[in-house]
């Protein structure tokens, strides 16, 4: 080898061992995170992702990417682009997405002894009430859900009336338009108002327009829909809370991974908590105090007296649920004597 020969060759070395090292650096320096993910779920949510269940969506999403370091992905599908919420239990089944987040109180007859945390049964707070609701469902191991690995579960906070006028006692209630749904229909009924059922996006103008006096539902709408500009009083007697569980099918779970499962068993324990802080603080507690500051919301105390005539009017509402679900063969009234007992544990801590 001649002399020119011999420096071209230490040259050709000398850039390749430079161009090894550039790249052993970069990949250093690359997440693992950002490599192709291993598996892709999708997730499916009938409301829009700004809304306390679809912000639960986004964070179960994230953890569950990180927590496996980057091996699975979770594509989210909310305010109903997959699966609305009559078809999302369905769709789940029949593999249209592989997670589904819907609501059992919008499907008594599918989850029903779920429906019985919908009954009025006093919750405080949202966080109670998740915590109950999953405490309740590992316990008792509905057979509803027979079909389903559920991921998560939470609720609402309970509903409560917020009206254009104050209501303080069952005079100012009787024969009043209030928008409710669900549960919330009966509980109207019952206390003596005139419950209107309708979509929660069409109320600001019904209450623009005098077509209702208000709604019954939880407060964050207050904020969301900016209905404290017209609606001016809450009445702090808390009604009923509206259910969430997020499902996969039982087949598709188990074909997972034994580490990916394991991650999501993790995730369903904390979800409640996570789920019920972040509403109740977040979601209704900013939204109570923007009412406030900005629109002069005031919030009514029902006098004891006048509370417990509220509570007997609607207790038939309870007793009714667990005759029928007795009817049915399921365990009713050892079920909300239950809840009943957890609610306030839960409450006490």
């Amino acid at each position: 080898m001649n002399r020119s020969t011999s420096r071209a060759h230490r040259l050709l070395t000398l850039a390749s061992a430079l161009a090894l090292g550039l790249v052993a650096g970069v990949l250093a320096v690359v997440p693992q995170s950002s490599r192709a993910a291993d598996i892709t779920l999708t997730y499916a949510f009938f409301a829009p992702a700004g809304t306390f269940p679809g912000r639960q969506m986004a964070h179960w999403a994230e953890q569950i990417n990180k927590r496996t370091n980057g091996k699975v992905e979770v594509r989210t599908f909310p305010g109903g682009t997959l699966l609305g919420a009559r078809e999302m239990y369905d769709g789940v089944s029949k593999g249209v997405a592989d997670i589904g987040l819907g609501s059992p109180s919008y499907d008594p007859g599918r989850f029903p002894l779920t429906s019985g945390v919908s009954l009025p049964l006093g919750f405080p707070n949202s966080t109670v009430a998740s915590r109950t609701l999953w405490a309740a469902t590992k316990e008792f191991q509905p057979k509803e859900y027979a079909p389903y690995k559920v991921i998560a579960m939470f609720t609402t906070e309970p509903g409560h009336i917020q009206s254009r006028n104050p209501v303080r006692n069952a005079a100012d209630l009787k024969g009043l338009k209030l928008r409710a749904a669900g549960t919330g229909v009966p509980v109207l009924a019952a206390l003596g108002a005139a419950p209107v059922g309708m979509p929660m996006p069409e109320v600001p103008q019904a209450v623009q327009t005098g077509v209702i006096e208000g709604t019954m539902t939880s407060r964050e709408v207050l904020k969301d829909f900016r209905l404290a500009e017209t609606l001016k009083f809450v009445t702090d007697y808390p009604t009923v809370v509206v259910t969430f569980a997020a499902v996969m099918d039982r087949k598709r779970f188990e074909r997972l991974p034994d580490d990916v499962k394991k991650v999501i068993d993790e995730l369903a324990e904390e979800m409640p908590v996570w789920t019920g802080q972040y509403h109740d603080q977040q979601n209704v507690g900013a939204a109570l105090q923007w009412s406030k500051q900005q629109h002069q919301l005031q919030v009514l105390t029902l006098a004891d007296d006048e509370r417990a005539r509220w509570d007997a009017a609607l207790a038939p509402m309870v007793s009714n649920w667990i005759e029928e679900m007795k009817a049915k063969g399921l365990p009713a009234e050892r079920y909300i004597d239950r809840v009943r007992a957890l609610r306030d544990r839960f409450a006490r801590q």
